[in-house]
């Protein structure tokens, strides 16, 4: 019997032609799920995220970005909800965290953070970073707060896992 987690892929979208291809094709095969809302592009965004079967939405842009996460938010169907930027992606070794993570995450987690690199050295090398809750379960209704600088408003049993890269 397949006791795997179910996961929507949330991501809110505008002129990503040049790093959403990259992005997709790193979760493509973990999700259950891709909903795009696009606010606005003007370039081949939604192309490119049709060739992942994606579901894709206009959302017009109102100056909020916690208003565009909800309703990205509010499409999904999966048990779980995880979200990117169009420049996020997983790397191999992370791609591989991430199924384990899905393979094993217990139900009663609420909400999973990874590290988000902010800022890299010459090297490469991350020079700050934070914890933000990147994978969060959909029937709690969690909402984004903050039109800018948006965060996450959850509570419940939190587990930290290392899965995300920034393209720098």
């Amino acid at each position: 019997m397949n006791n795997r987690i179910t996961i929507s892929l949330c991501m809110i979208v505008k002129d990503e032609e040049k790093t959403l291809e990259r992005c997709l094709s790193s979760i493509k095969d973990i999700v259950d799920e891709i909903i795009i809302v696009d606010t606005g592009s003007t370039d081949k965004t939604k192309e490119i995220a049709k060739k992942f079967n994606s579901k894709i939405y206009d959302f017009k842009w109102i100056d909020d970005f916690a208003a565009a996460r909800n309703f990205s938010f509010s499409k999904a169907t999966k048990e779980y909800i995880f979200w990117l930027d169009g420049d996020d992606y997983l790397d191999d070794e992370n791609i591989n965290n991430f199924k384990d993570l899905k393979d094993q995450l217990d139900r009663s987690v609420d909400t999973v953070t990874m590290e988000y690199s902010l800022t890299r050295d010459e090297n490469g090398q991350t020079t700050y970073s934070l914890r933000r809750n990147r994978l969060v379960k959909r029937i709690n209704g969690f909402k984004w707060i903050g039109r800018v600088h948006e965060y996450l408003d959850v509570g419940g049993v939190s587990f930290h896992k290392q899965c995300l890269r920034k393209p720098w």
